[in-house]
């Protein structure tokens, strides 16, 4: 098969096309014929060895996060899926690469495809789908009338953010830019601040729960808009020591994370506030609960671009412009 590789950790490193064996399968295992995949700032960070002392990958290894596809084979211990369901996955850590013709991935990380998606729009929708529901379902426990504050809202993350927190029944502020305020408003965004021109930390206040995704500047700046008791959550580091101790790293690396997090966990703590790290996990079964909220309307993916396949590295340069309204899909196959 055709897949992009990594040939070394290097920052802005360019991918290499080569041809590899098929995939082996497991018993848990689908074999999966990759239609659609998309990128993600993930993507550029496990490239350029930013996660390696928590996730190390050891090149050459297939860089690629989302996927879209058809089963072609399936494990002798596979229940849930059989061959020709269309699926949308985000594998596992460790068991990524998704710029590829096939991946095998365990049956437990897909979901059936929403039924009124194409591929490429599908693919779209599982790296950052996952990561919006476990900081707003799972830690946040977002109910109906509390305040959240959704940073980059023309991004991957922010679009799907947005809607999945007013779908909860919550008042959404968002930062994007002056041409991108529209899009977020057709989300469900109900207060939109032109980040070029306007301070959100004099705009905002009295928030129940910020998602972070941007720099430890605005993470600093975004805990002062909570209200006493609310919950800051960063998908942007830094890790804090309960992450440390959920991947059992070792002495070293927990010391690490822990010097690392202390200057934002000592302010949350002295504003009466929390701190989460998230590193988004694979989970078909949340999958499958966010292609129902698609299926019936409540969602909607917002894709920027399609690449096709060959231009696979053309796609992960534009993602790291930082330009993209939404995501930006490869077509791997018709």
């Amino acid at each position: 098969m055709k897949a992009f590789v990594v040939d070394k950790y290097k920052k802005k490193g360019a991918l290499r096309l080569a041809n590899l064996p098929e995939p082996e399968l497991l018993d848990n295992d689908v074999l999966v014929r990759i239609q659609a995949t998309a990128v993600n700032q993930l993507d550029s960070k496990v490239r350029d060895g930013e996660f390696k002392l928590i996730l190390p990958y050891r090149p050459p290894f297939v860089l690629g996060h989302d996927l879209a596809g058809t089963v072609v084979k399936v494990g002798s211990r596979v229940r849930r899926f059989k061959v020709g369901d269309e699926v949308y996955a985000r594998p596992r850590d460790h068991r990524v690469g998704t710029f590829a013709e096939f991946i095998a991935i365990d049956e437990a990380d897909a979901a059936l495809k929403p039924s009124n998606l194409s591929m490429s729009q599908a693919a779209s929708i599982p790296l950052v789908g996952l990561t919006a529901w476990q900081a707003l379902v799972e830690v946040g426990k977002i109910k109906p009338g509390q305040k959240v504050f959704i940073q980059a809202g023309s991004g991957g993350v922010g679009t799907f953010a947005i809607q999945l927190a007013k779908h909860l029944g919550a008042t959404v502020a968002t930062t994007t830019s002056a041409k991108n305020a529209e899009l977020a408003r057709s989300l469900g965004a109900d207060v939109v601040i032109d980040y070029k021109t306007q301070d959100f930390e004099k705009i905002l206040s009295g928030y129940d729960l910020v998602l972070n995704s941007q720099d430890p500047k605005t993470l600093e700046k975004s805990l002062g808009v909570l209200k006493p008791g609310g919950r800051l959550i960063s998908i942007s580091g830094p890790p804090e020591p309960a992450f440390a101790r959920e991947l059992g790293l070792n002495l070293f690396l927990k010391l690490v994370l822990w010097l690392l997090s202390r200057g934002v966990r000592k302010k949350a703590k002295h504003l009466g506030v929390a701190y989460s790290f998230l590193f988004m996990r694979a989970e078909g079964r949340q999958l499958g609960e966010i292609a129902r909220l698609i299926e019936q309307g409540l969602i909607r993916p917002v894709v920027d671009k399609v690449f096709p396949f060959e231009q696979t590295g053309d796609a992960l340069a534009y993602v790291e412009t930082g330009r993209a309204k939404g995501k930006v899909v490869i077509a791997v196959a018709n």
